[in-house]
């Protein structure tokens, strides 16, 4: 009888397609975090300025996992070796996430550096595993890392540059890193089980959900009651479930569903357009109705005013929008309906601009709820 083979003898890959581990849901919380801390950032800052640099920190938050979720798709997270990167991963992109709120300041290397040390680590964890695939090919696996490399040199270049330099050198940073996937969507095969990418991204999906109730729960506790507050507290529980209907009353099972139908040919481009490029504009849609909600929670009873409304409806329509354009990417198929309800819903919203937060509430739930009607009917069939 042959021995067990111990971890060091195991192979880093997993031998089929697995279900997420606790190790990368306890990655993922991490990065939820940081999510909130730019939440809270673009809160205090809800100006075009105080917006653009939300969005740099973002992409730079969103890039460092979704390159770890690529990278850990194919891995045995049951391997004691993999889960030790992992873990390591974590810990230094807590630093990272702490690091937020200063990012556009003098010590901007708290979060460039562990920034850094994550995406290396992914890429040398996916360089491992590229070399042990069935079709290894380090010279694809080699390039993607080379090109990659230039968005991390950016990323430091505007740490260490003077504060007014840094958005136009994390502007290029996002630059070199869509060039980067899509030169290695091009020209490089990728081995990604689709179950686990689309699950993956709907926990990243549901924890940020959940985060940005917890953000307008702890601005609830902080208030003292009152009818106003409490209008505002319900419809936002109510929006917040409204929006997770639209994803995941049935378009998450879609998104795995097309990209299972994908050949391994197209499933880099596909994973790379519907899931890790379409998310990025879909989670920052969660990022805007928190932003949002927090501030008609502190002022309840006040005219919500134009940039609130402006971040609670851009918010709800980047994430309704962006979830139908990810579906496009898998299925071909547009859904229209997303588009004329959001349509209806933006236009009702500039007319109660001027009211109390309830109103443009209520204009948004209104809306979502029409669209879960429309759909549940089968005007969207996965």
């Amino acid at each position: 009888m042959q021995p067990e083979m111990t971890q060091t003898q195991r192979g880093l890959r997993a031998p089929g397609p697995q279900s997420v581990t606790f190790v990368e849901l306890f990655f993922d919380l991490v990065f939820v975090f940081a999510v909130t801390q730019v939440t809270v950032l673009t809160a205090h800052h809800l100006d075009p300025g105080g917006i653009l640099r939300s969005l740099l920190l973002f992409w730079l938050i969103w890039w460092a996992w979704t390159q770890f979720t690529w990278t850990l798709n194919p891995a045995d997270t049951t391997h004691a070796g993999v889960r030790l990167i992992t873990l390591a991963a974590t810990a230094v992109a807590f630093i990272m996430a702490t690091a937020v709120p200063h990012a556009f300041e003098e010590d901007a290397v708290w979060f460039a550096v562990p920034y850094v040390v994550v995406r290396i680590l992914g890429l040398v964890l996916q360089l491992r595993l590229n070399a042990e695939g069935p079709d290894a090919d380090p010279r694809g696996a080699r390039t993607w890392a080379g090109l990659s490399s230039i968005g991390l040199v950016l990323v430091l270049a505007g740490a260490f540059a003077d504060p007014s330099l840094r958005v136009a050198l994390w502007t290029l940073t996002i630059v070199a890193d869509i060039v980067a996937a899509e030169i290695a969507g091009r020209t490089q095969e990728w081995d990604l089980h689709a179950g686990h990418l689309s699950e993956r991204h709907g926990l990243f999906v549901i924890i940020a959900l959940g985060e940005s109730l917890i953000v307008a729960g702890t601005a609830v506790a902080a208030e003292e009651r009152t009818a106003s507050l409490t209008g505002v507290a319900i419809l936002a529980v109510v929006v917040a479930c409204l929006l997770w209907w639209t994803y995941f009353g049935w378009l998450k099972e879609a998104l795995e569903h097309g990209a299972s139908r994908a050949d391994r040919s197209q499933m880099g481009p596909l994973a790379r357009d519907a899931f890790s490029l379409s998310h990025f504009p879909l989670v920052c849609g969660i990022v805007g109705y928190a932003v949002a909600i927090e501030e008609m929670v502190a002022h309840p009873a006040d005219p919500a005013g134009a940039a609130v409304v402006g971040a609670l409806g851009v918010g709800v329509a980047l994430f309704v929008g962006f979830s139908a354009v990810s579906y496009w990417r898998v299925s071909g198929r547009m859904l229209l309906g997303r588009v004329i309800v959001l349509g209806g819903m933006g236009a009702a919203l500039v007319a109660v601009t001027s009211l109390a937060p309830i109103w443009p509430l209520v204009v948004v739930a209104v809306a979502l709820l029409v669209l879960a009607v429309l759909e549940g009917r089968g005007h969207a069939v996965a």
